[in-house]
């Protein structure tokens, strides 16, 4: 496993940072997995500087040259994956399983992302008569990155490997929660022969986004995380409209379950929706919406039998259980809180959340009907916990699945295709799903959401179009009088 504290690159310098010392933890135990200082605003700077000077003989090189490195780096990240998985695992608590499926993407994004370059910007032209009319792409040029907890690998490299692709060059700063991740990244680019300043990792919180985001050189900034941190990034730019700005944030997401003969699979695809990575994916369902008749009432205990069986704990427990433990225990501590201002407000706790094994950090996956809750509050909680809301019928359905300021995923569980045509025209999220889990995507899709869940430019295949801009021209390979001169001009024509 990674243990160096060197991981802030700085033009051709691996160095470490000399502002403040953070750690990241395991949450299993509490103890440290990784040590390392934050970038100061000095070395933020100097990051920047460092991309900038390698920004012009970044992109004056060929594409197959850009393409070999990437490749390289897939190529080191497949040997390297289950290393790689294993620092996912300690940081974040994730088990093994789960982690090896992330470390595995990181690899995969490499070819889906060299297919939607070539795809979506690649140069095109047509004839206007003597001239030719041709559309070109061009790298923004320096970007900032800023990675979340819980894909650490995975959502900062979808953001990277277009961006690089398309020649921009990068300041890139972890989550403060997963530095190792980040600085085992880094070290596989360095490796795969990028050249000094291409990429360039910075450590630290929020003082060093901030830093990223108040820079000078940045000319777009892509971000994956909160929506309360993207509201924030999205203040601080709008007074610079030509900085691209990428938003990729939660979601306080919709299913709806209904006219389903198949209640066993309806339940494995709710709790696939709401429990995975023990709830901390942006795509997780939170509120499960039933139509009030005897159907829903199975479906519940059905899903209720299920929830009860789902397997928690450690990755180092043999069989491998389905979920670990949230990112932190001040995490799980909250998530518990919330639980019981739920109840305390007449929530009925269906499926009981708890800690489990000594580890705050460790919480067993939890059903609530919030239907009696009146002022629900519109918020993404960020663990395994389930809020029904009973209606009368599916009009009341679409309403309440609607009633959020989000839009990233929802999804609806049904035999009736009709119901889905319905849901799919009258629903608002960037991801729609029909008798699959809310959870389920797919790299050669977009990935986003509108609303407070982004800034409507999605990432996935789609991360292609904000790495770069088009360029449009008129040309002709030779200067000719035209036969027609301008109103007015017939005069020049000697």
């Amino acid at each position: 496993m990674l243990t160096s504290k060197t991981e802030l690159r700085i033009g051709d310098q691996w160095i470490s940072g000399s502002g403040s010392p953070i750690q990241s933890v395991s949450p299993i135990d509490e103890s440290v997995v990784f040590e390392t200082n934050e970038a100061t605003a000095d070395q933020v700077n100097a990051a920047f500087s460092a991309a900038r000077d390698a920004f012009g003989s970044w992109w004056d090189q060929p594409l197959e040259n850009r393409i070999a490195i990437v490749q390289k780096y897939a190529e080191l990240v497949r040997e390297s994956g289950d290393e790689l998985a294993e620092i996912i695992s300690a940081e974040t608590g994730k088990i093994l399983w789960e982690a090896k499926t992330e470390a595995g993407a990181v690899a995969g994004k490499v070819d889906v992302s060299i297919d939607a370059l070539k795809t979506r910007r690649d140069t095109t032209s047509f004839e206007m008569g003597e001239v030719k009319a041709v559309t070109r792409f061009k790298p923004h040029g320096v970007v900032g990155v800023l990675g979340p907890f819980n894909f650490p690998a995975h959502l900062p490299n979808g953001h990277i490997v277009p961006a690089l692709l398309a020649g921009n060059t990068i300041v890139f700063k972890p989550s403060e929660q997963t530095p190792a991740v980040g600085a085992w990244m880094m070290q596989k680019w360095i490796e795969a022969g990028l050249p000094n300043g291409v990429l360039n990792l910075v450590q630290g919180g929020r003082d060093v986004g901030q830093a990223i985001c108040a820079s000078k050189e940045i000319d777009g900034l892509f971000f994956t995380g909160s929506s309360g941190a993207g509201a924030a990034l999205n203040k601080a730019l709008a007074a610079e409209p030509g900085k691209i700005l990428a938003l990729e944030m939660g979601g306080n997401n919709p299913l709806i379950v209904t006219e389903t003969s198949d209640m066993d699979t309806a339940s494995y695809l709710t709790i696939l929706s709401a429990f995975i990575t023990a709830g901390q994916r942006c795509t997780c369902a939170r509120r499960l919406i039933l139509i009030d008749n005897d159907e829903s009432k199975q479906f519940l205990n059905t899903l209720v039998e299920m929830t009860k069986k789902v397997t928690f704990g450690f990755s180092s427990d043999d069989p491998q259980p389905f979920i670990g433990t949230v990112i932190s225990g001040a995490m799980g501590r909250h998530i518990l809180e919330t639980q019981e201002k739920l109840i305390a407000r007449g929530g009925d706790p269906i499926v009981k959340m708890e800690s489990h094994r000594g580890c705050d950090a460790l919480i067993s996956p939890g059903i609530i009907d919030v239907t009696e809750v009146s002022d629900r509050e519109d918020e993404e909680l960020f663990g395994p916990l389930l809020s029904v809301i009973r209606v009368p019928d599916f009009e009341a359905a679409i309403t309440e699945a609607n009633n959020t300021a989000y839009g990233l995923s929802a999804g609806i569980l049904t035999d009736n295709a009709d119901l889905y045509r319905q849901f799919i025209h009258q629903i608002r999220a960037g991801i729609v799903n029909w008798n699959r889990q809310t959870t389920g995507a797919s790299g050669k899709l977009p990935f986003g959401g509108c609303g407070r869940s982004g800034n409507n430019r999605p990432s996935a295949y789609y991360a292609a179009d904000y790495c770069s801009f088009p360029v449009a021209s008129l040309e002709s390979e030779s200067l000719a009088m035209p036969e027609q001169l301008m109103q007015g001009l017939a005069s020049l024509k000697g």
